[in-house]
């Protein structure tokens, strides 16, 4: 009896040995469980900005001509140097202007004395004609007389302004303020009035300065839009903001305008030029140089934006894994193993995580239209089915979930979670919510 009850002991042990052994085995041949990660997206207002190629130009460049010709006697400046408005440049030779300025001034000295003759002619034969002993037909010569003297005098002070300017003009002013070029043409030579000869230098201001560029035609359309949006919610709209990046990636530390957009489209190009006005105070910027230009100022309400991670690109386009909650388990059947309850709300204001939740993996197609300055893609507004308008065939739904890593377990190829199956992720919100207190505080895990 001892010996039978020792045999059956020693049975037993041995097939719970062998039971877990083979248990060990099994769990030695599983694969690790997939494991990925998750983001809630959210529509938020998020600013757009646009960028094109631009080129400087000068806010104002002006050829200094001469106006009256003569030898070139001096040059007051240093070619390249900065000059003020008015400051004298050049000096031509004055003499033959002076003498006609004095020869004008004799005539009108002569005429004006003829005029005074005139007039008292005239009195007297106004006078006589009065007395009646002489006849109206000597007056009215006399009248004649004196309204013709009257129109040669003022023609002989006409004739005198015009020396005194041409006179005057033999001193070329700077008519802005600027740097100037070089010389067109040295001291002593003799220069003319006509477009071949009159040139003597040029002067470019270059504090501000302005940036020509041109917006796509949809592009514009597109500003003017959410522009329009903008100021329906009340925000205040001003020009819109400019900042330069110059040709070694650096960027400019002045904000500019747009201050012209041009009213019709260019028929070879299909661009709408645009001019921005920017300060320059250390000439930093010099006409002709190329920079790209980003136009700022920009809000989109309700966009939404991805992470560059949770878009997947395949040959039928662009898509996401979208997650959703698995259904729950009919009666009798158990819930999913390895699901866990969503964790409690943050409290110290940093984006919460759900960790360890299983959830169903599907294909959502999207349309990214803008990469974002931080990297996210701003996608394409939410499409429905035309029969089943509860149905989403394109974009996400505020609140809707997408992996963000982990795709390696999803793809062909590799651990691949057929469509429908459950799969291990862990969420992160960063949606603010508004605090009981006012201030700001983050969701307390993923839309549901």
């Amino acid at each position: 009896m001892t010996l039978l009850r020792k045999l059956s002991a020693a049975l037993v042990v041995g097939v719970l040995s062998f039971g877990l052994v083979a248990c060990g085995k099994q769990e030695k041949h599983m694969p690790p469980p997939s494991q990925a990660s998750g983001k809630v997206i959210h529509q938020a207002e998020v600013p757009l900005n646009y960028e094109y190629a631009a080129r400087v130009v000068a806010y104002r460049e002006t050829e200094v001509r001469a106006r009256v010709g003569g030898i070139l006697l001096h040059r007051n400046f240093v070619e390249g140097s900065e000059v003020k408005q008015g400051e004298i440049l050049f000096e031509i030779d004055p003499d033959k202007y002076e003498a006609a300025v004095a020869s004008a001034r004799a005539q009108v000295a002569q005429a004006q004395a003829n005029y005074d003759q005139s007039v008292r002619d005239a009195d007297r034969a106004e006078e006589l004609v009065k007395q009646k002993v002489q006849s109206t037909s000597l007056r009215d010569q006399a009248f004649a007389k004196r309204d013709a003297d009257e129109a040669t005098l003022m023609q002989t002070k006409a004739e005198l302004r015009t020396a005194e300017l041409n006179l005057e003009y033999t001193k070329v002013a700077a008519p802005i303020s600027g740097l100037t070029s070089r010389e067109a043409v040295s001291e002593g030579s003799l220069i003319g009035t006509d477009p071949s000869s009159s040139l003597l230098t040029t002067i470019t201001q270059f504090d501000p300065i302005y940036v020509n560029f041109s917006f796509a035609d949809g592009e514009y359309d597109q500003i003017r839009h959410l522009m329009d949006e903008m100021q329906q919610r009340g925000e205040k709209i001003d020009n819109l903001k400019v900042t330069v990046r110059l040709g070694e990636g650096v960027d400019y530390p002045e904000q500019g305008t747009v201050d012209f957009t041009s009213p019709t489209i260019d028929k070879q190009t299909g661009t709408l030029g645009a001019r921005a006005v920017i300060a320059n105070p250390d000439r930093r910027l010099v006409p002709g140089m190329f920079v790209r230009v980003t136009v700022t100022g920009i809000k989109m309400a309700n966009a939404m934006t991805i992470p560059e991670s949770a878009l997947v690109q395949n040959s039928g386009g662009q898509f996401v894994y979208l997650l959703k909650k698995p259904e729950a388990p009919k009666a009798g059947e158990n819930a999913p193993q390895g699901a866990q309850p969503a964790a409690p709300a943050a409290a110290n204001g940093q984006p919460q995580k759900v960790a360890g939740r299983l959830m169903v993996v599907e294909q959502r197609p999207v349309k990214a239209v803008r990469k974002m300055q931080n990297g996210d893609w701003l996608i394409d507004s939410v499409k429905f089915d035309e029969k089943d308008k509860n149905k989403v065939v394109q974009g996400l739904r505020d609140g809707e979930e997408v992996v963000t890593e982990g795709q390696v377990y999803i793809e062909q190829g590799l651990m691949r979670i057929p469509q429908g199956q459950s799969l291990m992720v862990n969420v992160t919100d960063d949606a603010p919510q508004q605090a009981p207190d006012g201030g700001n505080a983050k969701a307390s895990g993923p839309a549901q």
